[in-house]
């Protein structure tokens, strides 16, 4: 599998990053989960603290901590679960993530974790004091990198103006495409784009014509737009997962597409589409048959 770099930093992505949230709660099947992940050369694997109460980073660590010097490991911050365990507040103060990293570095069994991303964002947020923490951070050796985890413009723009961050993570697909405006932003300011959401929820699978028809609408697309619009995207020559993946891999600003997998079927499923080339004909007429959306929502 293919590796990208990081921003400027020294570290490299896989194409394929395994988005850990979908992992089963069973410490055995996603162990299964994760070691074919590995035979397939993904080296990149995203969990947050927030993700199962921090079961989930607890279930990656305990799989990959005989792996830590072959991986790029990743988990974010920012909310904070509430003391009865029902909900969670928005954080993102000196003294959460403080506290927040070292719990995550104990539920991961690892000394630093390569990206340490905010899981959110607000323009209410001291955003200077965030960035000043994760510069603190690195400076003490529990974190290599830092980034973001946003859908918000202005949040996003404020961000890596004022910071050395290396990545943006965005939910970005053939079926939502707002992030595209906002690409050349992040290739200004050298920052890579983790995509969340690659196959839409599985609309940009085989199953995705049967999974429209029980969906009322997606984002922008009525029901009816939906389904025409799928059902060209079918019609053209090449599955349609494989155009899903190779459209956001075609983006230099791409660095790895953060697919889930809560079984070994369906990870062997996305690496297969992965492997297959899409002509750049395909992919450019897909571009065609889709909306290209902006963000009406937190803009400056």
């Amino acid at each position: 599998m293919k590796k990208r770099q990081l921003g400027k930093s020294n570290l490299y992505v896989s194409e394929i990053g395994l988005g850990c949230m979908s992992l089963p709660t069973d410490q055995t099947v996603a162990n299964k989960i994760i070691q074919v992940a590995l035979e397939n050369d993904i080296t990149y694997f995203d969990t947050a603290d927030l993700y199962d109460k921090g079961e989930n980073e607890k279930i990656v660590g305990n799989a990959l901590k005989d792996k830590r010097q072959n991986i790029i490991l990743a988990t974010k911050v920012g909310n904070r679960l509430n003391k009865s365990g029902d909900g969670w507040s928005w954080d993102p103060s000196k003294e959460w993530i403080t506290d927040a990293v070292h719990a995550s570095l104990k539920r991961l069994q690892t000394d630093y974790i390569d990206v340490y991303q905010l899981h959110g964002g607000t323009m209410e947020d001291n955003v200077d004091e965030v960035i000043d923490t994760m510069k603190s951070l690195q400076k003490e050796g529990l974190i290599r990198e830092y980034g973001i985890s946003s859908i918000r413009p202005n949040v996003i723009e404020r961000f890596l103006s004022k910071s050395n961050a290396v990545s943006v993570m965005m939910q970005y697909s053939l079926l939502d495409r707002r992030p595209e405006e906002w690409f050349s932003l992040l290739e200004n300011n050298s920052a890579t784009l983790f995509s969340r959401g690659t196959l839409a929820k599985g609309l940009l699978t085989k199953e995705g014509l049967s999974r429209a028809s029980k969906t009322e609408d997606y984002l922008s697309y009525s029901h009816q737009e939906l389904l025409e619009a799928l059902k060209e995207l079918n019609d053209l020559e090449a599955p349609l997962s494989s155009i899903a993946q190779h459209y956001v891999l075609q983006k230099d600003v791409t660095g790895s597409m953060i697919l889930g997998a809560s079984s070994e079927k369906q990870l062997l499923e996305s690496l297969q589409s992965y492997h297959l080339e899409v002509p750049e004909s395909i992919l450019q007429k897909a571009s065609e048959l889709t909306k290209k959306d902006i963000y009406i929502e937190h803009r400056i």
